[in-house]
């Protein structure tokens, strides 16, 4: 057992070494794709996943992590294509201004759907196309592919970072 484990609370320790810690990761990645996690950095998901339960389970964290966040964004992408704009804009749980999501509509009309997998793949960009996509109707198979790609690109990233960071300081 890590040492972070080891010093959490019982009942969470016993949560994260269970079958379940993957349930409550998949559930966490689900609500970070709809861009609905406002509690916790994307950027600090994979990695503390990987303390948490153990770098050993690498492929099962970045697995669940591409098909959660994926998810997530589906749900969005489908409630921009099918509610539209006012819809979202007058959602309380819908935290980006008119202003931002026009600007990001210029953006997805002058570089085209391949902009969902780069900016999914960024830093500080994830999931912030999902809601102009839904609006230009776009295809949702195409939308679900490129989500998936920069999502594992991104979390395959951090995760790369976190391994090579952890040998170069142990």
């Amino acid at each position: 057992m890590s040492a972070p484990i080891a010093e959490l609370p019982p009942f969470l320790r016993e949560l994260l070494v269970s079958d379940l810690a993957f349930v409550v990761l998949f559930a966490v990645f689900v609500l970070e794709g709809a861009m609905l996690l406002y509690v916790a950095p994307s950027e600090l998901l994979v990695p503390g996943a990987l303390v948490l339960i153990g770098p050993e389970y690498l492929l099962p964290i970045l697995g669940v992590a591409v098909i959660g966040a994926t998810i997530g964004q589906f749900a969005l992408f489908l409630v921009a294509q099918r509610g539209g704009r006012e819809y979202l804009l007058s959602r309380s749980w819908f935290r980006i201004d008119e202003s931002k999501i026009e600007r990001f509509d210029g953006w997805f009309e002058r570089w085209g759907p391949l902009v969902i997998l780069a900016s999914n793949a960024m830093l500080f960009t994830r999931g912030m196309f999902t809601v102009p996509a839904g609006f230009a109707e776009m295809s949702p198979r195409r939308f679900l592919a490129l989500s998936a790609v920069g999502t594992l690109i991104f979390e395959g990233a951090l995760a790369a970072l976190y391994l090579v960071g952890g040998q170069v300081l142990a």
